[in-house]
């Protein structure tokens, strides 16, 4: 995936799609042609039906299942419906796969940009759920009010500084403009941002106990969900 000026309506990976859709009518299973797809896709970020598509984060972090909807959308009627809105619900892949398999599908470069996208975006959210989860049940009140209030005060022990100051610090780098709207693209891109605001200035061992909470989040989400 290259560049930071995204591409117009048009210019999208022909060869990705065409693949996609080559694979799926010769019958093909569609999760392995999804990340074989992908794994020829190099637009970092283009305009599709007048949606901004970011595809990596920072240059460094590949948002799979953003691309994974746009391809999809261009084999409409190949893919098992149910199937699909799993993948696109849950964000995970409707079956497992090695890391071996996953590097063999994607390639070394992707699945390393995947690997930051789970670590950075997937996890770090988690980070800030297991936090909002042990701060709720320190107060003594319950409701929205108290859900806000255990959101700031995780955000506050996880990051050092409130939400606020945070993501105006975030934008002033990124060069966006203040406002009250946040896209899903700028949400993630700003979870990105403190993933790695939390690598730099916290404590090893502080880092190190709070990812491990996002991952037993994250696994007990999963189990819930299987239930």
């Amino acid at each position: 995936m290259n560049g930071n000026t995204p591409e117009r309506e048009g210019l999208s990976n022909p060869e990705a799609i065409q693949h996609l859709r080559s694979a799926l009518e010769q019958g093909r299973d569609w999760v392995p042609a999804l990340l074989e797809s992908m794994s020829m896709w190099t637009i970092a970020e283009e305009v599709h039906d007048d949606r901004h598509n970011r595809y990596l984060l920072d240059g460094e972090a590949f948002d799979w299942l953003v691309l994974a909807e746009r391809l999809l959308a261009e084999v409409d009627g190949l893919v098992p419906e149910a199937e699909k809105s799993a993948l696109l619900s849950s964000s995970e892949f409707p079956r497992s796969f090695s890391e071996d398999e996953l590097r063999s599908l994607l390639g070394p470069d992707k699945y390393s940009a995947y690997l930051n996208y789970w670590y950075g975006v997937v996890v770090e959210q988690a980070v800030m759920r297991s936090a909002e989860e042990e701060e709720q049940k320190r107060l003594p009140i319950r409701g929205a009010r108290a859900r806000r209030e255990a959101a700031e005060r995780a955000f506050r022990r996880v990051y050092g500084e409130g939400r606020e100051e945070l993501h105006r610090r975030f934008r002033g780098e990124r060069g966006y403009e203040d406002s009250t709207t946040v896209t899903a693209s700028e949400a993630k891109e700003f979870t990105y941002w403190l993933f790695k605001h939390r690598l730099i200035t916290g404590e090893g061992e502080r880092v190190a106990s709070d990812t491990r909470k996002g991952l037993l989040f994250l696994h007990r989400k999963r189990e819930r969900d299987r239930a």
